[in-house]
């Protein structure tokens, strides 16, 4: 049984591969293993209680820890000494740090590897002393399911059939060990079976024709077969409903069409709305990318939308001539930045091959040059990279960028805007609602510059308007969809807020479009980032001469929120913004202080902050690639509502023996001579019911709370037995001899005078009380939290079903003896 526990706990471990960039972490899993396994054998060689099992275990779960990743510390290199203990617990500090900052699959790094090893063991611990020590293999499933619940609540592409049905098989692998072990200790498990005629008599041998044969295989046979077939029940069936797997049978399909073999990725279009791709149940991946931005890496541009035309954002028509065309050359230098400092980025980005009709390329802004093969072209006025004939899908492409650095001072001090620009990104169209003009003047008031207003307007769309983030509102399709966001529901997802604060930014004077593209993703590992398809995104860009055009982002970040999100430096409220005093000197949780660039940019610190609801939240936090609190929480909620069942089975059952009797006339006319105890001919009357569900109460409350039970005592001897063991007081002693008359009166008396359910009810409930009142605190706990009753109940509906299971195998089995002897 330890090495089934053993081998059941890596087969369970399996299911955590998502959350790895690598194999390795399989291998730590075993060692701690082996570790737990060798101390429990320690444990039980020696005779010890069952509470020191997982205390040894653990013990040498620790010396191998301390050899595997604290050895220069430890006294003699492996026993533990106060230097390794504090040696390992900064290490554990820094692999939940590095966990917290990398999205899954996260490299395998020293501190995550002793948080695997760390793990893996202390489930082994449970599973020893739940499965070998107290014989209790059903509850082992768990802590087992727990190491399930982690990569299931991290990754939305959760755990693959594969490895869910090797996790099951080493939990049936498990409870079969466990019954062959309890059956094992009676002897040989043997059912003789007749072959052509009677049985022989005891000591004689079988006549000709007759046969006895043990048939122990055949059973082990059907409970293999059982077993494999609840796990392809449980792989497949799902496959089958609609909308639970949208990648199809094993993944191999769905959503596609027939025969492609890939998962389509829809990129963004700025004709059709973000919800397709922010709503995808698969949340694919779309691109990776590496960069050397020492400032972290920022939005991924696709498309400029500068035209309103009154209901929708979209681009101008695009006039393409071969002088577009990239060919390697340097790329137009980006409008209006002159005065803002920059730095230049290099991306190298890998797109996926899923992808489909990805015609414009995700660059970060500017992108001074670009290397990639094919007929690609720039539009000189807004910089986005596209081909008339090409698809970015499984292309690599290199991009060298322009990345502007300017401070809440420099867009402050911003004058004037060249009048093509103002003709062009200022245009509203006339029938915008007064309301809306109004609106943008309120929100907007006191501000003396286009920084400090557009930081308003930020702020208003995540702070203090009353905004909310949700993706199951209607996209908009009409000018009237933008007027019902902004003064009735306040209810949206990107699109609305972005579309919203450009159009409010354009009533104000201040030239601006709306970008589509991409968040920068999650980081995987250092320099090295994954975009999915829910990082689509929508985000205003306004125009600051000096500064060129400039990301605000005024979409609520975090996990009350679109989750990547993040808010720009420059765009915070300030005191020092280089404005009139007060313009935007705004109190924030994350406002940055001084023209100090590398505190301004969010993307300095490995935790990026935001100024949305969530503005505390870490990148990982808010996001849904990492390995948050959140997640292991959740697991931890799992677990919680599993150690329930139990106690929920218990009140169900003795709620529904008692509503069985209320929903059932009392027969109290009954001829006696008609059955001869006074009920309804053909079977029991009530009373015999509620004397009946009094007893088998009063049973399994006797088995919650630890008391002996012997199947062989009368009624009258059982409740004698019991009043003499816990000494009851008369109250409670009268009680439990009702019970027991009544359920004499029920088994054997052909008429009496029996008593009535109500009476018996409140009899069970002050036997009940004088049980708890009797034994120590720990059994009272046992008895609400973890009643034996309900597991032996669920037991013995597990043991009935594999019978009727065994029987219908071996009538399967027998059916072509009986069709051939037909």
């Amino acid at each position: 049984m330890t090495v089934v526990a053993g081998a059941a706990t890596l087969a369970c471990s399996v299911g955590l591969y998502p959350l790895f960039a690598s194999g390795k972490w399989f291998w730590t899993g075993v060692a701690a293993v082996l570790a737990v396994m060798c101390g429990a054998l320690v444990s039980r060689r020696l005779r010890l209680p069952a509470v020191l099992d997982p205390l040894c275990g653990l013990a040498m779960l620790l010396l191998y820890l301390t050899v595997a990743y604290s050895r220069g510390e430890a006294w003699l290199g492996f026993v533990p000494s106060p230097g390794s203990l504090s040696h390992l617990a900064d290490l554990a500090g820094d692999g939940w740090h590095a966990a917290n900052r990398y999205a899954a699959p996260v490299p395998l790094v020293s501190g995550i590897g002793l948080l695997v090893a760390a793990g893996v063991g202390v489930v082994a611990a449970l599973v020893d002393l739940l499965a070998v020590r107290l014989r209790r293999a059903a509850p082992a499933g768990l802590p087992l399911l727990a190491m399930y619940s982690v990569p299931a609540a991290v990754r939305q592409d959760g755990v693959g059939w594969l490895a869910f049905g090797i996790g099951a098989l080493g939990f049936l692998g498990l409870l079969m060990a466990d019954a062959r072990e309890q059956v094992g200790g009676w002897g040989r498990a043997v059912t003789v079976h007749r072959r052509g005629g009677e049985l022989p008599l005891a000591g004689a041998e079988p006549p000709s024709g007759q046969r006895v044969e043990p048939d122990g295989g055949r059973r082990a046979a059907s409970g293999r077969r059982i077993a494999a077939g609840s796990v392809a029940i449980a792989v497949l069936l799902p496959m089958a409903i609609p909308g639970v797997h949208p990648r199809g049978v094993f993944g191999l399909g769905g959503g596609g069409g027939a025969g492609q073999g890939t998962q389509t990725v829809t990129t963004p279009d700025p004709l059709v709305s973000l919800k397709r791709e922010l709503t995808r149940l698969d949340d694919s991946i779309v691109l990776t990318y590496r960069t050397d931005d020492p400032d972290g890496p920022d939005y991924l541009r696709l498309y400029a939308l500068d035209r309103f035309d009154g209901d929708r954002w979209t681009y101008s028509r695009l006039s393409s001539s071969a002088a577009d065309r990239l060919s390697g050359r340097t790329l137009p230098p980006p409008p209006g930045l002159s005065i803002a400092p920059v730095h230049e980025v290099t991306t190298r980005v890998t797109v996926s091959g899923g992808v489909r009709d990805m015609t414009f390329l995700p660059v970060p802004y500017a992108p001074s040059q670009v290397s990639i093969k094919g007929d690609w072209r720039v539009h000189r006025q807004s910089l986005m990279i596209y081909s008339l004939n090409d698809s970015a899908g499984g292309r690599s492409y290199t991009v060298r960028s322009l990345r502007a650095d300017p401070t809440a001072a420099d867009l402050s001090a911003a004058v004037g805007y060249p009048a093509d620009v103002v003709a062009h990104y200022t245009a509203v169209p006339k029938n915008i609602p007064p309301q809306v003009r109004t609106l943008a003047q309120n929100v907007t008031a006191g501000a003396s510059s286009a920084r400090a207003q557009a930081v308003k307007l930020q702020r208003w769309f995540t702070l203090t308007g009353g905004f909310t983030y949700d993706l199951s509102t209607p996209a908009p399709q009409h000018g009237n969809d933008l007027v019902d966001f902004l003064l009735r529901s306040k209810r949206g997802y990107c699109e609305q807020f972005a579309a919203s604060m450009a159009l409010m930014a354009r009533i104000l004077g201040i030239p601006s479009r709306v970008a589509m593209g991409y968040t920068a993703g999650t980081q995987t590992q250092p320099g090295t980032w994954v975009v999915r398809s829910r990082d689509a995104h929508a985000w205003p860009e306004l125009y600051f001469e000096g500064s060129g055009w400039v990301r605000f982002e005024p979409t609520p970040a975090g996990a009350a929120g679109q989750g990547t999100a993040v808010t720009p430096g420059y765009s915070q409220p300030s005191g020092t913004g280089g404005g009139r005093p007060g313009d935007d000197a705004l109190p924030s949780p994350s406002a940055t202080s001084g023209p100090d660039r590398a505190s301004a940019s969010p993307q300095a610190a490995p935790h990026r902050n935001d100024t949305g609801p969530q503005g505390g939240l870490t990148e990982q936090d808010a996001g849904n690639g990492g390995m948050a609190a959140a997640p292991w929480i959740a697991g931890g909620v799992l677990v919680l509502l599993l150690l329930a069942v139990p106690m929920a089975l218990r009140a169900l059952t003795r709620r529904r023996r008692w509503a069985a009797l209320a929903a059932k006339p009392r027969d109290r006319g009954g001829d006696p001579g008609q059955d001869g105890r006074g009920g309804a001919p053909g079977g029991g009357s009530d009373d015999d019911g509620a004397a009946h569900a009094a007893w088998r109460e009063m049973h399994a409350d006797a088995l919650d709370h630890g008391l002996e039970w012997r199947p062989s005592d009368s009624p009258r001897a059982a409740a004698r037995r019991l009043g003499e063991l816990l000494e009851l007081d008369a109250v409670p002693a009268e009680a439990l001899g009702r019970i027991a008359r009544a359920e004499e009166l029920a088994r054997y008396a052909r008429a009496r005078a029996a008593e009535p359910p109500e009476r018996l009810r409140a009899d069970v409930r002050t036997v009940r009380a004088a049980f708890a009142s009797s034994v120590g605190r720990g059994a009272r706990w046992r008895a609400r939290v973890f009643p034996p009753s309900a597991m032996a109940q669920a037991r013995s509906a597990l043991r009935d079903t594999g019978s009727r299971a065994a029987d219908l195998a071996d009538r399967l089995n027998d059916l072509p003896n009986r069709m051939r002897r037909r």
